[in-house]
């Protein structure tokens, strides 16, 4: 008894005392981080937000950051050409993805982002000196995107993806930021944060931050853009497009218990959120890898979320219509070549064990009464005036990956293919979750996972209900 006291007592010391030492260290190198040089801007950013117009707002002269203030101010055409490739940027980087709420102001933020640890809301980006990035300076944006510190030295949390921003440039850093000087200012704070204990204390994620994040130092894309070989330089570019700038990996990488990105440059597939998707992996072909499409189909595919092959839907056709449609060709083309040379990554395909009769006979059923009209009574799809418009589900990787979240969110809530320019009026699925009970629905996905040559595994009443 008096052995087991003492080792209690122990504990007692040593587990607070090895706390403070670790927490003690992470402070420690979150002010050696902050001590660190900033890279140098080589723009002039105005200081205040504009009054009127873009072009309006490039032609003031700037002292919004250290580096900033020691150089001229540029022309009024420079800073307007600063200003719009700004705006291509943050389209590229999908900022108004997670900043412009669905019926709310552009980038005034507000935006719930649910999480299993807890509910975060996006910030105000717009120049409001209030609740927004008016008193902020390029210095003070570059943190944030580089070092994933705000203003005010607060660590911000990974859902912002500063995780993949910090392999960004400062120069496209700095053009983001004074494009977001020359929106409408807004006055509109984000709620406070809603996070469980220990999630909401910045001494945890400073540890979080220790364990799992270290700010870039060299952008990817600086690593082959200097050769002169053809393919290279858009192999690089595509490089920096899918993993800095367009942070790919936020959604196609694996995470672990604690929310840390696992092998972020392989893009193994991921959970996307709490929202009930998978982002399959973009290295096996037999899921959403692309190393068996020709070049120009990926680029297309990209630019309109739609193809014969695959359709874009759920989560990632939001992404496609509010960013990737307005890629240029290039940077298409880069990120078509970069996707088509990740290392392939074969997944392990569990032995097939067909379903129940009995289920598959009510698949049969459910899929008379509302599929085939569309998907044709062999899984071939249908063309409308010579056009594809209905995908084959016969083959289709998108219904036979190892999990079915993504077929059962399709049958519940419906299958939307982006609105496009080059695509600008795709056919759609309505949602089957008012006529359908959850036994019906996980038949008819385990009937087409089962049917014309597919093999996949079945689909429960359990798998329904829990993405209820």
């Amino acid at each position: 008894m008096r052995t087991l006291k003492r080792v209690l007592i122990g504990l007692v010391i040593a587990v607070p005392l090895m706390a403070a030492l670790v927490v003690g260290g992470a402070w420690s190198r979150e002010a050696w981080l902050a001590s660190r040089p900033l890279a140098v801007s080589a723009t002039s950013i105005p200081a205040s937000p504009p009054a009127s117009s873009a072009s309006a707002s490039a032609s003031g002269s700037g002292s919004g950051s250290a580096s900033a203030s020691t150089s001229p101010a540029g022309s009024a055409e420079t800073q307007a050409a600063l200003v719009a490739k700004g705006a291509y940027l943050a389209r590229v980087g999908n900022c108004a993805g997670c900043h412009s709420p669905r019926g709310g102001a552009p980038m005034a933020g507000g935006l719930p982002l649910p999480t299993p640890f807890g509910t975060l809301f996006s910030s105000n980006l717009t120049p409001d000196p209030e609740t927004g990035l008016g008193r902020w300076s390029a210095d003070d944006f570059w943190r944030a995107m580089h070092h994933g510190r705000s203003r005010d030295g607060r660590l911000l949390y990974p859902a912002f993806p500063y995780t993949s921003y910090t392999a960004m440039t400062r120069e496209d850093a700095d053009a983001i930021f004074a494009w977001l000087r020359a929106q409408p200012a807004v006055k509109q704070a984000a709620p406070a944060h809603q996070l469980g204990w220990p999630y909401r204390w910045q001494s945890a994620l400073a540890v979080w931050r220790l364990m799992y994040f270290t700010p870039g130092d060299e952008p990817v894309r600086s690593e082959s853009m200097e050769t002169r070989d053809d393919r290279q330089v858009p192999l690089a570019r595509g490089r920096y497009l899918v993993q800095a700038l367009g942070h790919c990996a936020e959604c196609h990488a694996p995470r672990n218990r604690l929310g840390a990105l696992e092998d972020a440059a392989g893009l193994r597939g991921g959970w996307v959120g709490v929202q009930g998707w998978i982002a399959p992996s973009l290295a096996d072909p037999k899921a959403a890898g692309v190393q068996d499409w020709r070049e120009d189909e990926v680029a297309a595919w990209l630019k309109t979320g739609w193809s014969p092959r695959a359709t874009a839907v759920g989560p990632m056709a939001d992404v496609v219509a509010e960013s990737l449609q307005h890629l240029s060709d290039d940077d298409a083309r880069a990120m078509a070549v970069y996707l088509r040379g990740l290392p392939r990554e074969g997944s392990t395909t569990p032995v097939f064990k067909p379903a129940s009769p009995a289920q598959l006979d009510l698949g049969r059923q459910v899929y008379a009464r509302y599929c085939v009209d569309c998907h044709g009574d062999r899984g071939q799809g249908r063309s409308i005036d010579g056009q594809p418009a209905y995908p084959p589900l016969a083959g289709n990787r998108a219904v036979t990956l190892a999990a079915p979240e993504n077929v059962v969110q399709v049958l519940a809530n419906g299958g939307y293919a982006p609105s496009t320019t080059s695509h600008p009026r795709p056919f759609g699925m309505p949602p089957l979750r008012q006529v359908l009970t959850e036994a019906e629905m996980a038949a008819v996905a385990t009937l087409i996972r089962q049917s014309w040559g597919n093999e996949a595994s079945e689909v429960t009443e359990q798998d329904v209900l829990r993405l209820k």
